[in-house]
């Protein structure tokens, strides 16, 4: 990575750093930003599940089992997240439900984040089928990466004298150190396949399109003046098991 993109993962992750902890601490913003999470979290699941079976048919039952705990990881993630909505009587808004209008087919479009990032790529090249081994270690490592700086860092600002952020500062450390671990095993799934130094080069290649991905995301909050569409709708009542948000 040269220096110039040194500078600006830097700047762009302190924007975010700034924007995250802004959206977790406030009350009012919290929910959205809860809500985001919970359909990141679980949306991954099928898609790891996939390369999980894929790389068991291929014989690789190293990184099969990896995939499948990944996965297993990740449905706890949103369940977390799910459950601190409901502790702020919310819940995430069910898009498959709601009519299908021009403006909601817009808005369920790539995020200006993630257009960025897989920038050349086609959606049929990135299905779990066919995606490239190598194109899929390297991009998640960096988004697993910096995710669990993210989480950790946003549950230092939640207060711990309130019972319900306290329960969702725990859950969200817990989530930082899965991350850790699944940002761990990539590194060494590339290490299986590649040298250090391919690795390296695959490493940098997604650390600058990161940093392109942050700097398109950080425009577009600039253009909606720090405006986001909803996620959340009040909930209703749920069976969601508390104990997830300490294991």
């Amino acid at each position: 990575m040269n220096f110039l993109t040194h500078i600006l993962h830097l700047a762009g992750s302190g924007v975010f750093a700034y924007y995250s902890a802004a959206q977790i601490r406030d009350l009012k913003t919290r929910p959205n930003i809860l809500a985001g999470f919970q359909l990141a979290e679980s949306g991954s699941v099928p898609f790891l599940t996939a390369l999980s079976d894929r790389a068991a048919a291929e014989g690789d039952t190293w990184l099969a089992e990896k995939l499948a705990k990944h996965a297993s990881d990740e449905t706890r993630h949103g369940k977390i997240f799910a459950h601190a909505l409901q502790q702020l009587d919310k819940q995430v808004i069910d898009f498959k439900r709601q009519p299908q209008t021009p403006s909601t087919k817009k808005s369920q479009q790539r995020s200006p984040f993630f257009t960025a990032f897989f920038e050349g790529y086609s959606q049929e090249q990135l299905k779990p089928a066919v995606i490239d081994w190598n194109v899929f270690m390297a991009s998640t490592y960096i988004l697993e990466l910096d995710a669990s700086k993210d989480f950790a860092r946003m549950a230092k600002v939640l207060p711990d004298h309130e019972p319900t952020a306290r329960n969702l500062k725990l859950g969200m450390l817990n989530i930082a150190e899965d991350e850790t671990g699944h940002a761990a095993y990539l590194y060494e799934a590339m290490m299986r396949r590649m040298s250090a130094t391919e690795v390296q080069k695959f490493v940098d290649m997604w650390r600058t399109r990161k940093v392109n991905a942050i700097l398109a995301m950080v425009g577009g909050i600039l253009q909606r003046n720090g405006e986001t569409r909803s996620l959340v709708q009040d909930s209703a009542p749920s069976e969601i098991d508390s104990e997830l948000v300490a294991t």
